[in-house]
């Protein structure tokens, strides 16, 4: 199993990827800061529907706060899924706020009642870490998902990402009568692919959702990362291969029994040739993020010298050992994509 560094380092947004993402629209004034969320003076475990602890607690904020706080979260809801236009937000109401006390950065989940029909939705506040958001950002231009999410200053705020958690589709919808292990498997084939090509690591199955779309006569899956924490941060390459993951031991047993060795060879071929596609697409827009990434620091330089002569191995090339940052290397990679 790949070796995750216990405690990863948050690295601030410096001025050039301030300056990427106010040119694409990212940046916004916003009403709340992560920081005035921490003025809660109480908080209860929240437990879920069977009454097991979820480790997040809901937390209330003081009576004073209470109005300004909640009218600060609608109005960033606005922002996040409808650029500002409040009229959106009259049916609707801050249902709750979680705090995720056990991770890392100690993230904020806000949930969103629709009072007409009961119906909800999420978003997160956290904490900004540059390599989070170059992770976010890499995975709207270079995947088949859209990301919606907005910085300010050093506050993060990101759009629920819905799908089955992996870990939970794994020990309950695995072996569903009406799934379609073939499609199960080229997707995390594909999946894998993705996470390497960008260096996106840490993908066990607590960090991706599972989406299943019934047709008439088909079940068809895409795999999302929600996790984006390990973008380009360790230096053993296969943090970066889900395959290498304990967790995911379903899925590579499932691929065994469903894959030959030319099948998955196929499909790495053509998420490669998708993914080259979305770089010409995106050519300016990918040039101007990884003229922020490459001078940026992201990482320990130890895991920079280590993870290109990983690379260099695995390519057998000499193309990755001039790279000074973790935004070289993932250029280096885009380049080999480019030219496959």
């Amino acid at each position: 199993m790949p070796l995750i560094s216990r405690k990863k380092l948050v690295y601030p947004i410096r001025q050039p990827l301030r300056d990427y993402l106010a040119h694409y629209n990212r940046e916004h004034k916003l009403p709340i800061q992560y920081r005035d969320l921490l003025r809660y003076d109480n908080s209860a475990s929240l437990f879920d529907k069977r009454n097991r602890d979820t480790l997040w607690e809901t937390v209330y904020f003081p009576a004073s706060e209470a109005n300004d706080m909640l009218l600060g979260l609608k109005q960033i809801y606005a922002i996040l899924k409808a650029d500002g236009d409040m009229s959106v937000t009259g049916h609707l109401t801050i249902d709750r706020v979680d705090l995720c006390s056990y991770g890392n950065t100690q993230p904020f989940r806000v949930r969103v009642r629709n009072l007409v029909n009961d119906n909800f939705d999420y978003f997160y506040i956290k904490n900004a870490d540059a390599s989070r958001v170059y992770g976010l950002e890499l995975e709207h231009i270079l995947s088949p998902n859209r990301i919606s999410y907005l910085t300010s200053g050093q506050t993060l705020i990101e759009e629920h990402i819905a799908g089955i958690p992996g870990d939970m589709f794994f020990e309950q919808q695995m072996n569903d009568a009406d799934r379609n292990p073939v499609r199960l498997c080229k997707e995390f084939v594909k999946f894998n692919e993705r996470c390497f090509v960008r260096l996106l690591g840490d993908m066990h199955s607590s960090n991706f959702v599972v989406d299943v779309t019934p047709d008439f006569d088909e079940v068809y899956y895409r795999i999302r990362a929600i996790d984006f924490d390990q973008q380009s941060y360790e230096g053993r390459k296969s943090v970066y291969m889900p395959q290498y993951y304990r967790q995911n031991g379903p899925m590579i047993r499932l691929g065994t029994e469903y894959l030959t060795p030319e099948s998955v060879r196929q499909y790495q071929i053509e998420e490669r040739s998708l993914m080259a596609g979305r770089l010409r697409v995106e050519q300016t827009r990918i040039g101007d993020l990884m003229a922020a990434m490459r001078f940026d620091t992201i990482a320990p330089d130890g895991h920079v010298r280590q993870l290109a002569e990983a690379l260099d191995r695995h390519y057998q090339t000499r193309l990755f050992d001039t790279s000074r940052s973790m935004g070289d290397l993932v250029w280096r990679s885009l380049e080999l994509l480019a030219g496959h």
